[in-house]
């Protein structure tokens, strides 16, 4: 009975007096079936809970991936006081469910680990003449954290990299530092954030930590409107440029914001139902 609604999925049954015998025939159906049993599993998934890296070229609901840069920055989150933030634009309207984003260790300690950490999503405030010289965010729509259990970390990649506290003023940016960066991964969140499509955002991180070191937000080479942002001891945002010293730059970081598992999954089965078209179409001109 499985097999005989497969076959109904793909419209490649017939009744049992005028199936065909050949061995092509047989193979294309075998192939249909396998398909069938591919997007049932593919549908199976996408229902349920999974933990996920995030790979280059998979999906996204951004402008683009901010991707690490393996000889950049790492912006100081520890604790609370050290918030940092950087804007996206939302492409698909849906529920923030899953945030990916990539980090360093001050100096490669390896006794150093994110015990937990703190998301936050604002509204965007853009610039507007003299008053505002520079984007930030505004009010805060969301917040979440998550301890132990709730996000996994993989390494990711190496380079020459410099570590910056930028409350510190100059003397907080040194370089070289560290070499290894990690990627950090939270899916599946409970009561996620639902996004507008079209609308500019601002994802801000913070961490706490097992150890005595400093965690470090990534900065990426894809630019994306304006420099990210950092809250100094004064309460206010900060634009986040690099010191004369080292170039003056203009900062961004890395991150990126993808579809829920389920949308995943849809786009996915799209795909193979259209493999199931093209196998019932072969199969006709053998």
């Amino acid at each position: 009975m499985f097999f005989t609604l497969l076959d109904h999925l793909f419209d490649v049954a017939t009744p049992m007096a005028e199936k065909p015998t050949t061995a092509i025939a047989r193979r294309g159906s075998a192939a249909a079936r396998i398909l069938g049993v591919v997007v049932v599993a593919a549908l199976a998934c996408g229902s349920a809970p999974t933990w996920a890296d995030w790979n280059v070229g998979e999906p996204y609901k951004m402008h683009f991936p901010q991707l690490p840069d393996p000889n950049g920055w790492d912006i100081n989150i520890t604790g609370t006081s050290n918030l940092v933030a950087d804007d996206w634009r939302c492409t698909q309207t849906g529920p923030v469910s899953d945030i990916h984003f990539w980090y360093s260790v001050q100096g490669d300690d390896a006794n150093t680990s994110i015990s937990s950490l703190t998301a936050t999503i604002y509204s965007d405030i853009p610039v507007s003449g003299t008053t505002v010289p520079f984007s930030r965010p505004g009010s805060l729509l969301w917040s979440g954290t998550f301890g132990v259990g709730a996000f996994t970390s993989r390494f990711f990649g190496s380079g020459t990299q410099g570590f910056a506290s930028p409350q510190s003023g100059t003397s907080g940016w040194v370089r070289p530092d560290h070499v290894a960066f990690y990627q950090t991964n939270i899916t599946n969140i409970a009561n996620p954030f639902v996004q507008t499509v079209d609308t500019i955002y601002w994802l801000g991180l913070s961490v706490e930590v097992t150890g005595t070191s400093l965690i470090g937000w990534k900065t990426s080479l894809d630019t994306f409107q304006d420099d990210s942002t950092f809250k100094g001891t004064n309460g206010l945002w900060n634009e986040l440029v690099s010191p004369p010293l080292f170039g003056g730059q203009s900062l961004h970081q890395a991150f990126v914001i993808v579809p829920e598992p389920s949308t995943v999954a849809i786009v996915s089965v799209v795909g193979l139902v259209g493999a199931g078209v093209f196998v019932r179409r072969h199969q006709r001109r053998r």
